[in-house]
């Protein structure tokens, strides 16, 4: 290994040594969970990983003992409210894509509200022509850089992908008025809350607020 990385793997060891007062191997499963638990409270997640990967270590090739990653530490999980752009914009991205295959995974991927993987998976046999229903089965490089390329050349400066898509749909017709729970149907969730956060990307949430708060008050004028 290289000295940074020999260095780094020491300090863990000896972090974890001083913070017990008492030697690695005479840890057990319990002191792990608790140290990495206090670990993560003050430190990044690739810092605490880099101390895992570090006693991992030091536990399969020092110590001979077996290492159970995944009972010991969990990555946080971190809610990300991503970029959204504007019905237009999604027009944009659309007319100006070149290649006619991705134009249309392009407009069915947003006019369906569907996940990339789900579209990845659509087949010709899925579509019912008759009854305008498309059959959606289950499903979670090259569709990522034909949409990276449109969006540079729009000039659009927010980081958009082919996952952008789905929540782009949710939101526009959110601020066209549609209720929750339709919008639930069309985006096949389970829970009504799942289907709740995609009022935090549309600037209609706080207008509304504005307007009924005013209606409250404007009995006493």
């Amino acid at each position: 290994m290289r000295p940074a990385t020999i260095d780094a793997y020491s300090r863990a060891v000896r972090r974890i040594t001083s913070f017990f007062d008492k030697t690695p191997d005479s840890l057990g499963k319990a002191d792990l969970k608790s140290y990495f638990a206090s670990l993560i409270k003050i430190h990044s997640w690739s810092s605490v990983k880099l101390d895992c990967n570090s006693l991992q270590f030091f536990y399969k090739h020092s110590l001979e003992k077996e290492w159970l990653w995944l009972n010991i530490v969990k990555p946080p999980q971190v809610k990300r409210i991503p970029d959204i752009i504007t019905n237009q914009q999604v027009g944009q991205l659309i007319s100006h894509t070149k290649s006619l295959r991705y134009k249309v995974f392009f407009l069915t991927l947003y006019s369906m509200g569907l996940r990339l993987s789900e579209s990845l998976e659509l087949m010709v046999n899925n579509i019912d022509s008759t009854t305008m229903i498309v059959h959606i089965r289950d499903g979670k490089g090259g569709v990522k850089k034909a949409l990276k390329k449109v969006i540079k050349e729009l000039g659009i400066k927010k980081n958009i992908s082919p996952h952008s898509l789905r929540p782009c749909f949710a939101t526009h017709l959110l601020e066209q008025g549609i209720d929750f729970r339709s919008l639930q149907i069309l985006l096949g969730h389970h829970s009504l809350n799942t289907t709740a956060r995609y009022t935090q990307l549309t600037s209609l949430k706080q207008k509304n607020n504005v307007i009924a708060l005013n209606q409250l008050t404007n009995v006493f004028q």
